[in-house]
């Protein structure tokens, strides 16, 4: 089996290539006609400070913001930071940060934020199905030790990065409540909001940059957002459990669809509970406690059941919605969308935090040379790669989140259910066939390529289940309806990414803007 997973590799390589060549031909097209609707018209004025102050202002500080402020600050720029609630947040997701993620935090010089916060090292993913189990590890031994990923309290994190960024002399971190944008002839000037004390105040500077989150009332003025809400997790905090593998997260592929553990502290294991759609049990009538304990803990490890049933049996059960939205930037002069706000992906594979603190690599390496940001028209332009340059990285993790959920979702559809299955055998084979995966999943290696391979030779091998030893009528169509479903899976999420940007960065004019000379 292993010697036909490698054979439908190679084969699905192949295969995609004729896909994508001929995906090529329609993006193109579509960048086309998508460019001539999102052209900006720029005067000729330059963007000044006009209080004086600040070179840059970013909208939000949580991991993006706060992050980016740090980078910047670094660099000498007089940032200003303006975020709705500084008291320390309290989320059910942005709680782990895979290995991928971790490196960019020590690119950028911050991993001592998750230090002092009793972040949990985690080495790898446990899988469960069937009452299986297949330990799928972190492919580390190239890296440095204490490369791993980290489970924490997502507010912890981001109170550490916000006050590592208020320790520069030139960032200013204010809470307020940003309302609009402040527009002058097609360039964004600054922004007004609401300060505190609730007075209304207005800031300016040369670029604005906004962070703003998942629920960002900004982004409509920077980008066409196509939000899809595919499920909400319900998330639970279970105390004092020992799981079935330490140090590891734990997936439960469960009916309807999955259930996630990870630690994140010394006592305490983070449960997010898949709900399909939009809607949840109530929980304020018990219709969810219920839903909990019949469909859910029947489902779980020995290990969490109990745990599970008093996390219940506690209350403080929250919801949040799980959101995919691709970006589809609008290049606007004096404003840049980053975070959330710009881009998002489903929250089952953990790689939000990674994406958005790559991007801000990204960003700072472009924004360094810069000495003068006062040239809206110069700066709009140059900052275009930016889209480019961070397409990699982020359509990689983009694409296998949202995939990857639907594939580990449960379907009534027979094909459906064969890669599912397929899935799980797959990544219990080991050796490349676990670590190729999970170097995409946790960012240590997102190439587009490898995960359009892996994706398909999962296909071809669940075909080959089927097939093998002795193929009859039934399992040859099932098959072919199992190609079908792999296709109709990764092609939608491959085109909504950006064909071109995703594989052929290069071919992009704006990938090798050089900075403005002054």
């Amino acid at each position: 089996m292993a010697d036909l997973a490698l054979l439908g590799s190679v084969f699905a390589a192949i295969t995609f290539g004729f896909l994508v060549h001929f995906s090529y031909g329609l993006s193109r097209k579509n960048e086309k006609s998508g460019n001539d609707v999102a052209s900006t018209t720029i005067d000729d004025r330059e963007c000044v400070s006009r209080d004086g102050g600040d070179d840059i202002i970013i909208v939000g500080a949580g991991v993006a913001g706060a992050a980016l402020a740090c980078t910047l600050g670094k660099d000498g720029r007089r940032v200003r930071v303006i975020e709705r609630d500084l008291t320390e947040p309290d989320r059910i997701v942005g709680e782990y940060l895979q290995p991928g993620g971790y490196l960019k935090l020590i690119e950028l010089g911050l991993e001592d934020c998750v230090e002092e916060i009793d972040a949990q090292r985690v080495f790898g993913y446990a899988l469960f199905k069937d009452g299986k189990a297949a330990q799928l590890p972190y492919p580390l031994e190239n890296f440095h030790p204490d490369v791993s990923g980290r489970g924490f309290h997502n507010g912890r994190f981001i109170q550490r990065m916000r006050k590592k960024a208020t320790s520069l002399p030139n960032v200013q971190l204010e809470q307020g409540t940003v309302t609009s944008l402040l527009e002058e002839k097609g360039t964004i000037i600054g922004v007004q909001y609401k300060a505190k004390s609730g007075e209304e105040l207005r800031v300016y500077a040369p670029l604005t940059i906004v962070c703003d989150g998942c629920f960002s009332n900004l982004r409509r003025s920077l980008c066409s957002p196509k939000v899809n809400i595919p499920s909400c997790f319900v998330g639970l905090v279970l105390e004092n459990c020992q799981p079935p593998f330490a140090k590891y997260g734990h997936v439960i592929l469960a009916e309807a669809s999955p259930i996630v553990f990870y630690p994140i502290s010394g006592t305490e294991v983070r449960c997010l509970v898949d709900v399909p759609g939009q809607k949840v049990p109530s929980v304020s009538n018990g219709e969810m406690a219920k839903y909990l304990k019949t469909v859910v803990a029947p489902q779980l490890p020995p290990e969490f059941h109990d745990p599970f049933i008093s996390a219940i049996e506690r209350g403080n059960t929250r919801t949040m919605p799980n959101k995919s939205m691709p970006a589809a930037p609008h290049p606007t002069p004096g404003a840049l969308l980053m975070g959330d706000a710009f881009n998002m992906r489903h929250s089952l594979t953990g790689g939000g935090m990674t994406v958005a603190l790559s991007d801000v690599v990204v960003l700072g390496n472009l924004l360094r040379p810069l000495h003068d940001l006062n040239d809206a028209r110069t700066l709009c332009k140059y900052l275009e790669s930016f889209y480019t340059l961070r397409k990699p990285v982020a359509s990689t993790i983009n694409t296998l989140a949202d995939a990857l959920y639907q594939v580990f979702s449960a379907s009534p559809d027979q094909a459906r259910k064969e890669m599912r299955q397929a899935c799980f055998d797959y990544l219990s084979l080991g050796g490349v066939f676990s670590n190729g995966p999970i170097s995409l999943l946790s960012g240590l290696n997102p190439r587009p390529l490898s995960l359009v391979s892996h994706f398909f030779a999962v296909a071809i091998y669940g075909v080959g289940r089927l097939l093998l030893p002795f193929p009859s009528p039934k399992q040859m169509w099932i098959g072919a309806r199992l190609i079908s479903a792999a296709t109709g899976i990764i092609l939608p999420i491959i085109k909504a990414e950006g064909v071109r940007q995703m594989f052929f960065p290069a071919t992009v004019p704006a990938y090798y803007r050089a900075p403005p000379v002054k």
